[in-house]
């Protein structure tokens, strides 16, 4: 699934051709991708301009001029990309927009995991699909102290409460690997035990690899491109994520893979303790 890098690479590569633009025809193939689109969604969406593309968590919110917000997420196999035009749709493209620019942007799934929304701007903080959600973890609200707040008395493994996104806004499975390996933190320590000292190290280590990631495009491992259709080249820098057996840049040792809900975790036995 795309993680808030590569959601960040889709925003960022839409934002300047896309701003100020009025979409002049919508085509929704479908009535339905994860959850029921919106009634009247292609009607309510012809003829608004984009003011702004921003992000929340994976989440793209693209803010129009009547107020409303048009909500996306991508979903396990989501892509948004523009292209000129010319091409006819293909079965998993379901939802395609054509603005003024003659600019085409399609949003492809071919699980029908993404979603999309139009939510009142002055609503959209209560949506049920953000209200609850931590910190963005590269902006002022996320620092040391407010991380150990959100992990005090907490039981559970620290990657298990970074997965969270209750406890911080858009982590997922490599990025949380990744950095805990950067802040020398095992996976498996308890949440509560890394409030204080080693949260001081953790939040600079989780902005470092974002900001890292998000300048290397994100990471494409399988279905994630660019919003011009490029792949990211992030996992070629990976110093454990998907790289059991191989040694750790740090210490050499061999990187471990081990199983926690249900998903693989990354990391150096050695270097994180």
């Amino acid at each position: 699934m795309p993680e808030l890098p590569e959601v960040e690479t889709v925003r960022r590569g839409l934002e300047r051709p896309l701003r100020g633009q009025r979409l002049t025809h919508v085509q929704q193939r479908r009535p339905d991708l994860r959850w029921p689109l919106p009634q009247n969604f292609a009607r309510r969406l012809t003829g608004r301009r984009v003011v702004s593309i921003d992000r929340r968590a994976k989440f793209l919110l693209f803010r129009l001029d009547d107020g409303n917000v048009w909500m996306v997420h991508l979903g396990m196999s989501g892509r948004l990309y523009l292209g000129n035009g010319g091409r006819a749709p293909g079965p998993h493209d379901h939802v395609v927009v054509e603005t003024e620019s003659g600019a085409v942007l399609t949003f492809q799934d071919h699980r029908r995991f993404g979603m999309m929304d139009l939510v009142a701007d002055d609503d959209l903080a209560g949506h049920r699909l953000l209200r609850d959600l931590g910190p963005e973890p590269l902006g002022n609200e996320f620092h040391a102290s407010s991380l150990s707040e959100r992990l005090a008395g907490r039981r559970t493994s620290i990657k298990a409460a970074l997965l969270d996104q209750k406890t911080v806004a858009g982590l997922g499975n490599i990025y949380v690997s990744e950095a805990l390996h950067r802040a020398g933190i095992s996976p498996r320590r308890s949440a509560h035990t890394v409030a204080g000292r080693r949260a001081e190290r953790l939040v600079p280590a989780i902005r470092e690899v974002l900001e890292a990631a998000i300048a290397a495009g994100g990471s494409s491992l399988r279905d994630y491109v660019q919003a011009s259709g490029e792949l990211g080249y992030f996992q070629h820098a990976f110093l454990v994520y998907d790289r059991e057996g191989a040694a750790c840049g740090r210490c050499a040792a061999p990187v471990r893979r081990i199983v926690q809900g249900g998903r693989s975790t990354f990391f150096c036995g050695r270097c994180q303790r």
